[in-house]
């Protein structure tokens, strides 16, 4: 029988956004590939520090742990990486260090790697490449560009994968934040509280938010997944989004609901593995405290 990914949530993810490589990325952004795949392999032995996202990548994989058989891995991670086969070595073997089992990987040495998301049927891109990032949302993948600059998840929850995402033109649709950019705040809340029983259109992350609530309905013992809506809307604009949620069957564990407040702080509050939102200045808020990444999708991103 061939093998096959149907029916698992597959992550795709940079090498960058998996491991530190931010001092051998300097060498790849001069230009200088030679130099870039003679210091991995100088490397090769040595493991890459975490990335930003190795948290997460590490607690998703824990679900294929119980029970451990090859027809009950729920989770697939793969590699898709502009590195080349070369240095590829040293990523394979830095996760093999750690325990990651990532069997999967292509290597397009610089080449945009986003074009291989379809055939992985993949539920998650993540890459510090804007480029790529923005291609794959319109591809209809959801997809985030990793700040490697990002505070590292905390360890206070072994056994707990921990996602935040923003709501509009993430979760749902950039629908109610153009009327906002457009009209203003007091246009904004009268079209929501007008239109309060009616479900916001999906967004670019709604098919994530189902392939995990999926994987937590599956159950393990070990593993849990626990998520946050955490938007800058404010009462009386709550309650279309908690509404929308309901009439996608869907349950999120938190809502935070702060009226434009800064989300970092509060962000430092649940630890997350990862936050997902559409606006860089909440990024670069929530970066200093928690691993986030930009999804450049909506009106506020249509000139970045």
């Amino acid at each position: 029988m061939s093998a096959s990914l149907d029916g698992k949530l597959v992550v795709a993810i940079s090498s960058r956004a998996l491991f530190d490589f931010e001092e051998e990325n300097e060498l790849f952004e001069q230009g200088d590939d030679r130099a870039y795949m003679a210091l991995q392999l100088q490397r090769l032995d040595i493991p890459a520090k975490p990335g930003v996202a190795f948290s997460l990548v590490q607690k998703l994989l824990a679900f294929n742990q119980s029970p451990p058989t090859n027809n009950n891995q729920p989770v697939e991670v793969v590699i898709l990486s502009r590195n080349d086969p070369v240095s590829g070595m040293r990523v394979f073997r830095s996760a093999q260090h750690y325990g990651l089992a990532i069997e999967r990987g292509s290597f397009t040495r610089g080449q945009a790697p986003w074009r291989y998301l379809k055939p992985l049927h993949a539920n998650l891109f993540l890459s510090t490449h804007l480029s790529d990032v923005r291609a794959a949302l319109d591809a209809g993948v959801p997809a985030a560009q990793v700040y490697p600059r990002s505070v590292h998840a905390s360890d206070a929850h072994p056994f707990e994968v921990r996602i935040a995402f923003d709501g509009d033109a993430v979760l749902f649709s950039d629908e109610a934040e153009q009327v906002y950019q457009s009209q203003g705040l007091q246009a904004f809340q009268q079209h929501e509280t007008l239109k309060a029983a009616l479900p916001l259109p999906d967004g670019p992350f709604k098919p994530l938010l189902f392939a995990l609530q999926r994987l937590q309905n599956a159950g393990t013992p070990a593993m849990r997944i626990r998520t946050a809506l955490v938007t800058a809307r404010s009462a009386p604009a709550h309650e279309r989004a908690i509404r929308t949620l309901m009439n996608w069957n869907i349950e999120v564990d938190e809502a935070m609901f702060l009226g434009g407040l800064p989300k970092g702080e509060f962000l430092r509050e649940f630890e997350p593995d990862f936050f997902f939102d559409d606006q860089t200045g909440h990024i670069e808020s929530a970066a200093r405290h928690v691993p986030s990444g930009h999804v450049a999708s909506g009106v506020r991103n249509n000139f970045i």
